[in-house]
């Protein structure tokens, strides 16, 4: 229903669930990108597995975009290349974490760092209970009382979402400045570059053909085609709505854990996960603003477009993460 009582128009009804199937699938693709990754981590390391993503995926984008020294201001430029560091980061951190604990446990605590970022936006006093939820949610994931917990996994994981966080802003910054997959070029590119060093020459010198071309169909599962949807997504749902979809990342993690994986949460994991996605839908929700109703004297106006107010800094996540 609109503002005003009106049943919602065909066409934005069809435009909202072809905008929510295409959130789904980039996230469902980023995940499947990442379990599939973790054959890799034997061969090459987590480390150059996340390299050869970066790789590819910043020259295909390079390639597509075509990014000019006259495409960006200075501060846009500097947007971008400190993007690309953070990216480098953020992936290395979550790919050496996912190979010590569950996908589904370090995607859930991953996401800690956008949903702090949404609460701080919001600022309001009834966004307290949804981050003691959230607290709560982590600490029935790590399971702090048994022994076999992996406290490097869980701070690496805890480090990626941190390095998520900083992604969010940047993005917004370097989002205002450069238009169109330019920026996003520059910034995998750089990424790329930063890992390169990471890695060193060794292990770069140590991937064989096969595994350079596992690198290529693992980037076109993430970050092409899910950055792809997203951005198809974010042109049919409000920023609130993309937000709140993005909250179900952790559950489709250890959805895909499970059936890629074998990774099985038990049931105390599953209250974990529960109480992560409650909070950062619950958040988001209420960070939303509610729309303008227009004027009684101005009946025939349309009503203001619905946006996102504390909840916007998740749904920048769409431009997001080649983490994932």
């Amino acid at each position: 229903m609109t503002p005003h009582g009106q049943p919602i128009p065909r066409s934005d009804g069809h435009r909202a669930g072809a905008g929510a199937a295409m959130a789904i699938a980039a996230m469902t693709s980023i995940q499947a990108g990442l379990a599939l990754s973790v054959g890799q981590f034997d061969r090459i390391g987590p480390v150059t597995t996340a390299w050869l993503r970066l790789v590819w995926a910043g020259l295909i984008l390079l390639v597509l975009a075509r990014p000019r020294r006259s495409d960006f201001t200075r501060s846009g430029l500097r947007a971008c290349l400190a993007l690309g560091v953070v990216t480098a980061g953020m992936m290395s951190l979550f790919t050496l974490a996912i190979a010590r604990i569950p996908l589904g446990t370090a995607s859930a605590l991953e996401f800690l760092g956008p949903l702090a970022v949404s609460l701080y936006a919001g600022r309001r006093a009834g966004l307290l209970r949804w981050s003691l939820l959230a607290a709560a949610g982590v600490v029935l994931l790590t399971q702090p009382w048994r022994g076999g917990t992996d406290p490097v996994g869980i701070a690496l994981a805890l480090a990626a979402g941190a390095g998520w966080a900083g992604y969010i802003l940047l993005t917004q910054r370097a989002g205002d400045q450069v238009e169109g997959l330019k920026g996003l070029a520059v910034s995998l590119a750089t990424a790329a570059l930063v890992t390169t060093f990471l890695v060193g020459p060794a292990a770069i010198g140590s991937v064989t053909p096969s595994q350079a071309l596992t690198g290529l169909l693992l980037a076109a599962f993430a970050p092409l085609l899910s950055f792809t949807l997203e951005f198809l997504a974010l042109r049919r749902l409000t920023t609130a709505a993309f937000g709140t979809l993005m909250s179900l990342e952790p559950a489709i993690a250890m959805t895909i854990g499970a059936a890629v994986l074998g990774q099985f949460p038990g049931p105390v994991g599953v209250l974990g996960v529960a109480g992560v996605v409650t909070a950062g839908i619950a958040a988001i929700r209420a960070g939303a603003r509610t729309p303008a109703v227009p004027a009684p004297t101005a009946p025939t106006s349309p009503p203001a477009p619905v946006t996102g107010g504390g909840a916007e800094p998740v749904a920048a996540a769409a431009t997001r993460e080649p983490t994932h």
